[in-house]
């Protein structure tokens, strides 16, 4: 079966899962696929059409509020989703908002955003307000999530120790009371992130009513 635009992208999806977006070029997605480079061209016009349609496929795969439930509930709800996506495509946060030619499931996705908080009162102002901080946090506990030293509980707790066990404890004291007490086996920096979420949730339902 002859391949397809959406037949590239998600092979390039997958290759930049598995090697990184830096690492990504039309002569290694070629070889993945099992055809010449040059043919990808027939597809796609060239490497930022191919990056226009990798993050367009990266929206797709986020749960757009639902329009039976609340906005709170709603928003809440593709918040984590984003945050699922983004753990498994490790290399689109930072290319998530930077297309000048977005597609069809981007625009989708952030048109019932905006549609959702424009639905339950929040004015074009406050909408821009809410989607922004809201965005903020995800994005930015994902990056932070991204970049600790540690991929496990386990980990966390051993690393924690070992970087104080460089110093004299009493130069640290809340440090090393935060280690002992709070990072043990079993820590879960994840666990953080949708009670972060309910606050950010607090103020932005605080705006609609002030």
């Amino acid at each position: 079966m002859p391949l397809n635009r959406t037949d590239v992208v998600v092979a390039a999806v997958a290759l930049a899962d598995e090697i990184g977006i830096d690492r990504l070029t039309m002569r290694r997605l070629g070889e993945a696929l099992g055809i010449e480079a040059m043919s990808l061209y027939n597809h796609v016009a060239n490497k930022d059409d191919l990056l226009d349609g990798l993050i367009d496929a990266v929206f797709a795969e986020i749960e757009l509020p639902a329009n039976d439930t609340d906005w709170r509930t709603a928003i809440r709800a593709r918040s984590v989703s984003v945050r699922a996506v983004l753990a498994q495509h490790r290399w689109a946060i930072g290319l998530m908002d930077s297309r000048a030619t977005p597609g069809a499931a981007t625009l989708r996705h952030h048109d019932a955003v905006i549609g959702c908080l424009r639905a339950a009162g929040f004015s074009v102002q406050l909408t821009a307000r809410a989607f922004s901080v809201i965005d903020s946090y995800v994005y930015g506990f994902v990056l932070q999530e991204r970049g600790l030293p540690f991929d496990d509980s386990d980990d966390a707790a051993e690393i924690a120790q070992e970087m104080l066990a460089r110093f004299p404890v009493d130069q640290f004291p809340h440090l090393a009371e935060f280690a002992a007490e709070h990072v043990q086996p079993g820590y879960d920096y994840g666990a953080e992130f949708e009670l972060g979420l309910d606050l950010v949730l607090d103020g932005v339902a605080a705006m609609l009513t002030t």
